[in-house]
């Protein structure tokens, strides 16, 4: 459970709107308010276990490799990330990982609810806006690349979605050692060695939905 939250946005009006509405709907322990990287970076080392606001379109970052850096190197914080847009190419890399949620600063009230609740209780957020998007638009590269069969493709969103071998041979009419190798084929195919990258294809792909991967 995060009791802190780190506002990490250096527009004024923004932050203070942020401030007064959090504080008026939600009971945090502390509130604090950083204006650029190094200030989050020494907030997070005195706040390990803190639910980080950040608009990162408007921070000191170098690019979404860094922002993954910070993650991994505070780990039981969450990050979510409010921004006026971010890029295709940000997005697919952060919705891979579950220690980040987003919301566009045109979402709705509820929708901000929506994403705190879901943090709070352990779950990471895409609104709307950002879902709807991903769900629909299909990587040009990917729809025209046939290194994976139909079944392949299905046993990838299987195992994407997070059911195991035997999970999927029941629900497929396989033997478990089909499934297998099916596996080792795609995973040799799409030149991946772990399910977090074949997960990261199918995301990109369209194979899954980035709503199905976070259900």
């Amino acid at each position: 459970m995060h009791s802190t939250v780190i506002l990490a946005d250096n527009q004024d009006i923004t932050a203070a709107g942020i401030y007064h509405y959090i504080q008026s709907n939600r009971s945090f322990s502390r509130f604090s308010e950083v204006r650029n990287k190094r200030e989050l970076i020494e907030e997070l080392f005195s706040e390990v276990n803190a639910l980080v606001i950040l608009d990162y379109s408007l921070f000191d970052f170098t690019g979404v490799e860094e922002l993954l850096v910070l993650q991994t190197r505070f780990p039981l914080s969450h990050f979510l990330l409010f921004s006026e847009e971010l890029t295709d190419d940000f997005v697919k890399h952060v919705t891979c990982n579950k220690a980040f949620s987003i919301l566009l600063k045109d979402c709705t009230k509820e929708e901000v609810n929506s994403a705190i609740e879901s943090i709070l209780n352990g779950r990471p957020f895409v609104c709307n806006r950002i879902t709807n998007h991903l769900s629909s638009k299909k990587n040009q590269d990917f729809l025209t690349d046939n290194k994976l069969t139909a079944t392949e493709r299905e046993i990838l969103r299987l195992i994407a979605a997070g059911k195991n071998t035997r999970e999927i041979a029941a629900e497929r009419f396989l033997s478990v050692h089909t499934v297998i190798t099916h596996r080792k084929n795609i995973f040799r195919k799409l030149e991946v060695n772990n399910l977090h990258e074949a997960t990261k294809y199918a995301l990109r792909a369209g194979i899954i939905d980035a709503s199905d991967y976070y259900i």
